[in-house]
């Protein structure tokens, strides 16, 4: 985002006054919150423009309104401060009742909706003023299963994210890992579906389906299974994550084949069910991942501790 050159002639302030302007969108009251003047933030500002050569925020009767530079760069910068809050967090012990720190998680959503709401309570009952950030994980396509989650293993040495929550096997010897809870996939339907308390084989195939899939590719391991044994099924919809997922079987008649803690954790806000598949269950260990360097900083070994607490829903 800086060369070299802009680097030697800006200080570290100019990011947290874009990131107070920007939360703001208000002069007078970034100044408030950063205890300076409006003409300091004034002044500080227009100096920010000259290193990015752009106007970052324009003036409206009510305020002020971020660029489309701006909103471009309001991510990296908020990831630049927070790692560099994490670092100078480090300089004195962790103490979660007191520390202001953000850290952040990656898991599939899948998985972050299943633990997010036990998680929650427990940083706010042992860390209320600590805020969490989540940021999705995907598998790469293509690869063999053992190696589909190493960009959550990049993320992690790269400390793009604190702890990663994924359904890996196992794990390199600079990281740690520890099983958080053990899954397995049940068909989700709406509480008065026809087949809501039993789904045979033929009625599983018979009716229509969901299928999350982030490409669209309308075809899972539940269509291997069944192709195993000369069967199929047809894929009315495919939705692009579980939350929607959620949502979409609540109103119709389609079924859906999703994470078994994920159903027990929302089946009574969406008014879903969770029936056995008429396949063998698919089971998969969810672990949590952190580096080894990363657990030497006192938050991160916290969290990473505090998630082996966490009670799922069973």
């Amino acid at each position: 985002m800086l060369n070299e050159i802009d680097l030697s002639r800006t200080d570290l302030n100019l990011l947290v006054l874009f990131e107070a302007v920007l939360r703001e969108r208000h002069v007078g009251r970034a100044a408030e919150r950063l205890n300076l003047s409006p003409s300091a933030i004034s002044h500080g500002l227009g100096r920010l423009r000259r290193v990015l050569n752009d106007p970052l925020f324009l003036r409206t009767p009510k305020g002020v309104v971020p660029t489309e530079r701006a909103t471009e760069l309001a991510r990296p910068i908020a990831d630049i401060l927070a790692q560099v809050r994490s670092v100078l967090a480090t300089a004195e012990p962790f103490d979660p009742r007191s520390s202001g720190r953000r850290f952040t998680i990656g898991a599939p959503d899948g998985v972050s909706a299943a633990i997010l709401p036990a998680l929650l309570q427990a940083v706010r009952r042992e860390g209320p003023l600590i805020d969490i950030a989540l940021r999705q994980l995907l598998p790469e396509g293509g690869v063999p299963y053992e190696r589909a989650w190493q960009p959550a293993l990049d993320a992690l040495e790269a400390r793009v994210i604190d702890v990663a929550i994924v359904p890996i096997h196992e794990t390199p010897a600079r990281f740690t890992d520890h099983v958080l809870y053990e899954e397995e996939f049940v068909i989700a339907a709406r509480a008065k579906h026809p087949y809501a308390r039993s789904l045979s084989l033929k009625r599983f195939c018979e009716t229509g389906h969901l299928l999350v899939s982030m490409t669209g590719d309308a075809h899972g391991f539940v269509d291997a299974s069944l192709a195993e044994r000369g069967l199929k099924r047809r894929i009315e919809l495919t939705v692009p994550n579980f939350s929607m997922a959620l949502a979409i079987i609540a109103e119709c008649d389609l079924i859906a084949a999703l994470p078994k803690k994920l159903v027990a954790a929302h089946a009574a806000r969406f008014g879903i069910v969770a029936v056995k598949s008429p396949l063998p269950a698919r089971r998969d260990k969810i672990r949590s991942v952190a580096s080894n360097a990363a657990l030497r900083d006192g938050g991160v070994a916290w969290l990473f501790e505090l998630l082996q607490k966490v009670s799922i829903p069973r």
